[in-house]
């Protein structure tokens, strides 16, 4: 017998099948498949019911949050069979939480494809915003109904970064067109990968050498390193803020520098002096 929250009496909260899929905003089919591939455990068998407890219910919540974050199933899969052996998984997954989220406190937004043209003088320009959406600048909102048409743009979209399209906006009010700004990102995303790589690997040397190749062991190790990985985002961050402010100043008073050369040498010599 159970309550009008699916769950059924006795010292621990416990729920059927179909509760506990709702309680963890999944489907009953996600749960059957997760016990299929080892992922959950099976429930208690109470007569002709399958009987779960929070165990299960924390459970889904984790493998709901790691599929956030990128991770495949296979991938959990070996992640809770490396960690099943009676230690907590609590310190890893609070290290794999600390270096998977967003670094940034910047949130998404939701722009209709009505608003998007708007925002580019009515830009129907769908090279530009297939291009856009290979970069993950915008995202395509699934489950939208499309026009008929092979060439029609999604209805609606989901922008990780509304900055990072705010400035591709300021742009094209300056007329750069946005497949010269999209250009430019992609260009501008290699050098930053490259850069964060050279982040890592001196992380890696510097900070954390005993854990290169291997997970931390334990549960301080773990917070150990999530809160070295916490303390180093702001200080990643100021590095390039303050070399790409010097580069910057250099690129540009070089670049004036050329476009002075053929004026006047009055001209020349008053410029060179606030140089």
């Amino acid at each position: 017998m159970t309550d009008a929250m699916g769950r059924v009496p006795g010292p621990r909260r416990e729920y059927l099948i179909d509760h506990l899929a709702q309680a963890a905003g999944t489907t009953v089919r996600n749960v059957r498949a997760y016990q299929d591939r080892g992922l959950l455990p099976r429930a208690d068998r109470r007569g002709r019911a399958n009987v779960y407890d929070d165990s299960h219910l924390d459970r889904l919540r984790l493998i709901a949050g790691l599929l956030d974050r990128g991770h495949t199933l296979a991938g959990i899969k070996e992640l809770l069979d490396a960690w099943e052996d009676g230690r907590s998984l609590g310190g890893l997954l609070g290290l794999v939480a600390e270096v998977t989220a967003p670094w940034s406190d910047e949130q998404p937004e939701y722009l209709e494809r009505a608003e998007l043209a708007a925002r580019f003088g009515g830009l129907r320009d769908s090279e530009a915003i297939a291009a856009a959406v290979r970069l993950g600048v915008l995202e395509p909102e699934p489950g939208r109904e499309q026009a008929a048409s092979a060439d029609a743009l999604p209805e609606r979209y989901r922008v990780p970064s509304p900055a990072l399209l705010d400035v591709a906006a300021r742009l094209y009010e300056l007329g750069v067109p946005l497949a010269a700004s999209i250009a430019h990102l992609q260009e501008v995303r290699t050098d930053m990968e490259h850069l964060a790589r050279r982040f890592v690997h001196f992380a890696a040397v510097e900070v954390f050498p005993r854990y290169v190749g291997s997970a931390p062991i334990d549960d301080v190790d773990a917070a150990l390193a999530a809160e070295a990985v916490r303390r180093m985002r702001p200080l990643a961050q100021a590095v390039v803020d303050a070399e790409l402010a010097r580069a910057m100043r250099h690129e540009a008073t070089l670049l004036l520098e050329a476009s002075v050369a053929s004026l006047p040498e009055p001209v020349r010599e008053a410029v060179a002096e606030e140089l």
